[in-house]
C-alpha cells in the first residue's frame, strides 16, 4: 500500500452476478498544521506535497507573502498502530511569528455569511490586482487543457476519486499538476509550488481544475494573481460574482470544443 492509495474489500454487483474483490481507493488523512508548536488548523487531505499544501494555505490566508517567510517545516512525531510515522502533523516555523488563536479561515468564511460579506472579505486580502495586459489564450488551446490535466492524474487513474488542478502557460504547456481528495487542497498544493518556484504573482499562467469552480477556488486563483481559470464543471453564482469583481477570466463546462465564458472574455482569442 502506498501513502496515496489503499486497498479495501468490496462486493461488486453487476448484471452478471456478484464478485468480492479488493478495490483501490484514494487515501484521506488529517494534516494538522502547527506554527511554532501551536495548532493552527486541521485539514483532510491526500498525503503528498504537504509542504506545497501548507505554503499555499498560509499564502491564501495572508499569513505568508513568500517562501522566505517560512524558516522551516518539519513533521512532528506521531505513529500508527504499526509504529510507523503517520506524517500527519507538520510544524511550521515562521520568520515573523503570528499569534495563534481560533479564527475563521477565508476558505470557509462564506459559511453563514452573505455573498457581499464574503466578497468584501476577499477584497481586503488581495495582494495582486489582475493585470490589464496579461497574455491572451486561444480558445482551441484552452479546450485542450482538460485532457492535458486528465493525462497527468496518475492517482485518479488508480482510484477514480481525486480532484486535480494544473498550472499551464497560455500556449498550453503544463508546468505543475497536483491531486488531492479535496479540490481546495489540490489548488493550495499548486499555489504552494508556485510560491516555492518564485512564480507569484502568476500573471502569465492559466489555472485548470477538474471539477466545479467554487467560490473558494476562485478566491485562491485571485490571491495568486492568476488571470484565467478553467473548470470542467459549473461555477457557483458567488464564484462568478467574485471573478467579475476581481477581473478574473472564468470559464466553466470546458468539455471538448464547447465552454461557457462567465467573465473576462477579452483575454480569450476566439
Amino acid at each position: 500500500m502506498s501513502r496515496v492509495t489503499a486497498r479495501r474489500r468490496t462486493v461488486r454487483i453487476s448484471p452478471s452476478g456478484t464478485v468480492t474483490r479488493p478495490d483501490t481507493l484514494a487515501v484521506e488523512e488529517p494534516l494538522e498544521i502547527r506554527t511554532g508548536g501551536q495548532s493552527l488548523t486541521i485539514t483532510m487531505r491526500t498525503p503528498g506535497a504537504d509542504i506545497d499544501l501548507v505554503h499555499g494555505f498560509l499564502y491564501a490566508e495572508g499569513i505568508i507573502d513568500s517562501a522566505e517567510d517560512i524558516v522551516s517545516a518539519r513533521y512532528c512525531a506521531g505513529t500508527d498502530e504499526n509504529g510507523q510515522n503517520t506524517y500527519n502533523v507538520l510544524d511550521i516555523q515562521l520568520r515573523t511569528p503570528v499569534p495563534v488563536q481560533p479564527r475563521p479561515f477565508l476558505t470557509n468564511s462564506s459559511c453563514g455569511l452573505c455573498g457581499k460579506t464574503a466578497l468584501d472579505e476577499v477584497r481586503t486580502r488581495i495582494r495582486h490586482a489582475m493585470p490589464a495586459n496579461s497574455p491572451r489564450i486561444d480558445v482551441h488551446t484552452l479546450a485542450k487543457l482538460p485532457d492535458e490535466l486528465r493525462s497527468r492524474q496518475q492517482v485518479f487513474d488508480a482510484t477514480g476519486g481525486l480532484h486535480a488542478a494544473g498550472l499551464f502557460t497560455p500556449e498550453g504547456e503544463a508546468l505543475a499538476v497536483r491531486e488531492d481528495i479535496g479540490r481546495h487542497n489540490a489548488v493550495d498544493k499548486l499555489v504552494g509550488w508556485a510560491i516555492r518556484e518564485s512564480r507569484l504573482p502568476a500573471h502569465d499562467l492559466v489555472l485548470m481544475v477538474s471539477g466545479r469552480a467554487s467560490f473558494e477556488l476562485v478566491q485562491k486563483a485571485i490571491m495568486a494573481g492568476i488571470p484565467v481559470m478553467g473548470a470542467v464543471s459549473a461555477p457557483s453564482s458567488l464564484a462568478v460574482d467574485l471573478a467579475a469583481d476581481a477581473g478574473l477570466t472564468l470559464v466553466g463546462f470546458l468539455r471538448g470544443e464547447t465552454m461557457n465564458v462567465y467573465t473576462g472574455e477579452d483575454r480569450l482569442a476566439m
